[in-house]
């Protein structure tokens, strides 16, 4: 049985989403784990989870005869790795990262501000007609305490249309907040990384 099939039955066996799978060379096994995804509820990984699926992860991979140096369990962190349409879905109106393979190129009109050569967008993840859009805003966050007039006119908002195939990585914008959890972001709230 293939590495990924022998971990995957086991994480899942025991309740859990494998998210990916990470060998180096200096013998580490690394494996994110997350809990398997129900609409509406917000559920979280923990010390405890991780401590089981290593343990059992360590028996199976010894009677498999697997080697390794290191194994490490974790949770996908603030940055979550999207892989896949079912990570997309679930995480549809979340702020996320993407870069795509190619620049955008010929896709950047006229009008846009948005360069020729960029690859790296920061966004709100939105379903498409033809797939997935990520809509920004160029417009500067405001500082805390600074006031904004009323009068002031937002910087427009930009989409950018995307499939699964163009992209070279996305993963959730890691967004760090100190006074608590807020309503999903929405659109036009973050600038975007440049290249």
């Amino acid at each position: 049985m293939a590495l990924q099939e022998t971990i995957e039955q086991t994480v899942t066996g025991l309740g859990y989403e494998l998210v990916e799978i990470e060998r180096t060379g200096g013998g580490l096994l690394r494996v994110t784990i997350d809990m398997p995804y129900v609409q509406g509820a917000e559920q979280f990984i923990n010390a405890e989870d991780c401590e089981k699926v290593t343990r059992q992860l360590q028996f199976v991979l010894e009677v498999e005869g697997v080697e390794y140096a290191r194994l490490e369990v974790s949770s996908p962190g603030i940055d979550r790795l999207l892989r896949g349409e079912k990570d997309f879905e679930r995480f549809a109106g979340e702020l996320v990262d993407i870069t795509l393979k190619a620049p955008i190129g010929v896709a950047a009109s006229a009008g846009s501000t948005v360069t020729a050569s960029r690859k790296k967008f920061r966004g709100t993840l939105e379903r498409a007609e033809a797939g997935w859009q990520i809509v920004w805003s160029d417009e500067p966050a405001a500082k805390p305490g600074q006031k904004i007039s009323k009068k002031r006119i937002p910087a427009p908002l930009q989409a950018l249309g995307f499939t699964l195939d163009e992209l070279h990585q996305a993963r959730l914008a890691p967004v760090v907040d100190f006074k608590g959890r807020k309503p999903r972001s929405t659109p036009g709230v973050a600038s975007s990384p440049e290249n």
